[in-house]
């Protein structure tokens, strides 16, 4: 690890973790007492360093500012965690059974400045390594989790939509198109609200020439029944690096930046929380616990009063309280921040008891500021539209309707929980729920139904 004294504070992290100086992003290991970098808001100089011994845990939620999620679709191994390490230089998958399993269990998090070089043609001038070319001009910073694709982790991945901006769809040309689980991802992103997605057609350097095009008019074909039928199908190998230029070049100029509400009372969601002491640690040491995520709206400042909801349930029959605590720091764009806002990952440091924070015990919650927000919900209402067809299965099942009195998996921004239908009339569906969520009236719900032992998404609503 790296301890650097920055602008009076002490900052560690590891080697590789980048911080952005007058010529570009540096490494920490690269850094050297006196230089300059963007931290805090302004430019602090680099008043000490020293290379620290560590066998520990790292929790890596900083990504740069005013970042804009990308989500990797296929989560498998080999095709969509290899395509962010190609992208970002970070290998998502790293917690022990993803790693044995071959496939993303959790929400990875990646992040990556996008440059061009004015000096080359494009697409061979888009790059995410400054040092090629010294005038290189920043275009986009990027947030991208990897989301797991494997049929059973549904839920994981529809959390991770909650708080995209786009998608990139990764399809192996190796592969028929579309496979069922890529037709459910894809209907996923469209529930959820994500409006652009560029496509990457990975592993073209194991096929021949023909069966590449006959790939792509798979593809192309697949995307004509749905409202991405104008995406850029952009041919790569993530294993080889190729073609990388050419998707950082679409991802620039097909997926658009939204407005972002800084105005309004901030909420948060919350898709992973941690503990982020060592075993062993002594109790005076202890800090409080982490959570991540994305603002959606509002500015959040150290120091102030939050507010997380549904928050904690203390025994059976009992109702769920919120939790209360206080902002010790926050981390955003690869430095503390004192202050943040929506676009990007955020960590936030509390005084919370770590024990509710471990093992991403506060996962589906929403954060905010006392008094500002959303209900805490045990029954909804929601104004439900079924799809025609079960996607994710080899067979062509017709989607029931739904029934009063059966079993269903919502998802509602980054929460996943399940319900028991009371009543329908007319579109309306009534869901009393096994665990609260926090929400708000307008706010998109996937629906899924368990088909063949797993749960199929068949629908999706908006709370009423």
């Amino acid at each position: 690890m790296v301890s650097l004294r920055i602008g009076g504070r002490t900052h560690v992290t590891t080697p590789q973790h980048r911080f952005w100086g007058p010529r570009g992003w540096v490494r920490a290991l690269d850094l050297a007492v006196g230089d300059r970098v963007l931290a805090e808001g302004g430019w602090l100089p680099v008043e000490g360093k020293e290379i620290l011994d560590y066998d520990g845990p790292i929790v890596d939620l900083t990504v740069p500012e005013t970042a804009n999620f990308l989500l990797g679709e296929e989560g498998i191994l080999v095709h969509n965690t290899t395509l962010t390490k190609a992208i970002t230089g970070v290998w998502t998958d790293k917690h022990s059974e993803e790693i044995m399993r071959g496939i993303t269990i959790k929400l990875g998090y990646a992040d990556a400045a996008i440059y061009r070089c004015p000096e080359l043609p494009d697409p061979e001038a888009y790059t995410t390594d400054p040092s090629a070319c010294p005038g290189a001009e920043l275009k986009r910073v990027i947030s991208i989790v990897d989301a797991p694709g494997h049929e059973t982790l549904m839920g994981t991945m529809l959390s991770g939509a909650a708080i995209m901006d786009g998608a990139i769809l990764v399809i192996a040309a190796n592969e028929p198109c579309p496979r069922p689980q890529t037709r459910e991802h894809l209907t996923a992103v469209q529930i959820i609200g994500v409006r652009d997605i560029v496509v990457a057609q990975n592993k073209v350097d194991v096929v021949d020439d023909r069966r590449a095009y006959e790939n792509y008019e798979e593809i192309r074909r697949f995307l004509a029944e749905t409202p991405y039928a104008d995406a850029p199908i952009i041919p790569i190998s993530a294993q080889h690096n190729a073609n990388i230029d050419v998707l950082l070049k679409a991802i620039v100029e097909h997926i658009r930046v939204p407005e972002r509400d800084l105005a309004s009372p901030p909420l948060m969601y919350i898709v992973r929380s941690f503990d982020v002491n060592k075993p062993g640690t002594r109790p005076r040491d202890l800090v409080g616990g982490v959570v991540g995520g994305s603002i959606l709206r509002g500015k959040l400042r150290v120091g102030d009063e939050i507010e997380i909801r549904p928050g904690l349930e203390h025994g059976p029959g009992k109702p769920w309280e919120p939790i209360r605590t206080v902002i010790t720091s926050l981390v955003s764009g690869g430095a503390m921040r004192e202050e943040v806002g929506p676009g990007g990952l955020v960590g936030i440091g509390t005084k919370l008891d770590p024990s509710y924070t471990k093992a991403d015990g506060l996962i589906g919650r929403v954060l905010g500021h006392p008094g500002e927000m959303p209900d805490i919900l045990l029954q909804l209402e929601v104004e439900y539209h079924l799809l025609d067809r079960v996607v994710g299965l080899e067979a062509d099942v017709k989607v029931e309707p739904l029934r009063v009195g059966e079993i269903v998996t919502l998802n509602v921004g980054s929460a996943t929980t399940i319900g028991m239908i009371t009543r329908i009339r007319e579109s309306i569906a009534e869901v009393k729920l096994k665990i609260p969520v926090a929400a708000e009236p307008g706010q998109r719900v996937a629906i899924s139904r368990r088909i063949m032992r797993r749960w199929r998404l068949i629908g999706y609503g908006f709370l009423v």
